[in-house]
């Protein structure tokens, strides 16, 4: 039997990797794992979910003191400086990144630091070591998709990565692109007082939402002042020293100060040398997994954003588990990795879990709505923040509850009472717990027993 270095080696330390690493030693395997930067935490950390709620957080807080009508004297502008918001993110970065590499102390896995790259189906080379191991598990991530006819050495032509380093808060952006990140930053900007341009290559915005709320979205960001445009298909991209043209094929220009891509993202693969293990990405980079994330050579495995969507970063660390258990033989199924929730951090925010109107209608199950408007709650009165609305799917006849839908203030907090009754087992998953179930007064959470109790008496 060939003598390995460790039982499962872990390309890269996002949530993905963590999540397989963990999982893993606390199992007594043999782990190690490899991360190519100075500082662990991966895309999340550094560039992408931390970075960026961070300076929606810092916004928020702005706007909010600016609009509230307690403070009618205090001098705050919403026009404060893009790297001024940026201040509080290198210190919740460092946080983060001490917290979590206390993880792989205390666990005794040796970050290997450097590029990976397959010599073979068992083996890596990083840095000119040779690591070989029984189980390996690739959660490199993704980054920005960039098509070649576009010049992001521009200094106005940026993407999700190098917008963290705008010196300077324009006037206008636009936005090409109108999928999650898309849609974040348009929020964040348009708080900030800028003209926004969201240009959309589909139909509707994030179109694997329930259609309900990303009407809702729409509504907000034109309330807002984003000019949304939908359908639309870059024809070119062309940088000048004041501003940036975006030409449509439709024949439209659209112009801005900068311009942010945010067209999708590509597989964190290029240079692993994939086809020295026997696997193939697909043109932007991804890999193809099963239910347990094998790919096609069994013992390696993939998880997190460089297999595509939903490329969350709570979906990636329940990925990576879902592959260690895999790999340490326990059964899977589906329990681990169903019912995971979406968090899109807009202005208001989304978040949802379980099915949609069109996914129910589609599979033919007989389905009833609640909801509630937050505008009818008395703490949604009391904080000032009323847009939003909670929406329940549930089974006509067994009351089962289907899907979870919220829209607004805390919404990504708000779900997970949902997703908690989604969870449980036979006739605890049912509308019956909202209407049975006494909360506190005045609350958001009681969003659920109005929500309940409005879907109910449509059943009579």
């Amino acid at each position: 039997m060939t003598a390995f270095d460790y039982d499962v080696v872990v390309i890269g330390t996002g949530p993905g990797g963590e999540g397989a690493a963990m999982q893993a030693v606390k199992s007594g395997k043999r782990v190690a794992v490899v991360e190519r930067f100075k500082a662990i935490g991966g895309n999340c950390t550094h560039l992408g979910t931390i970075p960026s709620k961070t300076l929606r957080y810092a916004i928020n807080q702005v706007t909010h003191v600016v609009n509230n009508p307690l403070f009618p004297s205090v001098n705050v502008s919403t026009r404060h400086s893009f790297p001024d918001l940026l201040t509080r993110m290198d210190e919740v970065i460092s946080k983060q990144v001490a917290m979590r590499r206390g993880f792989y102390d205390r666990n005794r896995i040796p970050i290997i630091r450097g590029h990976a790259e397959f010599v073979d189906a068992h083996t890596i080379e990083v840095e000119r070591q040779r690591i070989s191991a029984e189980y390996i598990v690739i959660a490199t991530g993704s980054h920005p998709y960039r098509p070649d006819d576009v010049d992001f050495t521009h200094a106005r032509i940026l993407d999700s990565d190098t917008i963290l380093g705008l010196r300077e808060t324009p006037k206008s952006i636009v936005v090409y692109g109108a999928g999650v990140i898309g849609c974040e930053y348009a929020s964040m900007f348009r708080n900030l007082g800028c003209k926004v341009n969201l240009v959309n290559s589909r139909e509707r915005l994030l179109e694997f939402l329930d259609e309900e709320i990303t009407d809702a979205l729409s509504y907000h960001l034109r309330d807002r002042g984003c000019l949304l445009r939908h359908n639309e298909v870059y024809e070119n991209i062309t940088g000048d020293s004041d501003g940036v043209v975006l030409a449509l094929k439709s024949g439209k220009q659209v112009r801005g100060d900068v311009l942010l891509w945010a067209n999708g993202r590509s597989g964190n693969t290029d240079k692993l040398g994939l086809d020295k293990a026997g696997i193939t990405a697909n043109s932007r980079g991804h890999l193809l997994v099963n239910d347990n994330f094998q790919t096609d050579v069994p013992h390696i495995y993939a998880v997190g954003d460089v297999i595509g969507f939903p490329s969350l970063a709570s979906a990636s660390y329940t990925q990576g588990r879902v592959a260690s258990s895999h790999i340490l033989g326990e059964e899977t199924g589906s329990d681990l990795w169903s019912d995971v929730p979406t968090g899109i951090y807009t202005s208001p925010e989304i978040s949802s879990v379980g099915r949609t109107e069109k996914e129910l209608t589609e599979a033919r199950i007989p389905y009833e709505v609640g909801q509630t408007n937050f505008k009818s709650l008395a703490r949604a009165q009391i904080t000032g923040r009323m847009v939003g609305m909670l929406k329940l799917l549930f089974h006509r006849e067994t009351l089962e509850l289907l899907g979870v839908h919220c829209f607004g203030s805390n919404a990504s907090e708000i779900v997970h009472i949902g997703q908690a009754i989604m969870r449980q087992p036979g006739e605890n998953n049912t509308l019956m717990y909202f209407i049975n179930t006494t909360f506190n007064y005045p609350t958001m959470a009681e969003a659920y027993r109005v929500a309940a109790l409005n879907g109910y008496n449509r059943l009579f």
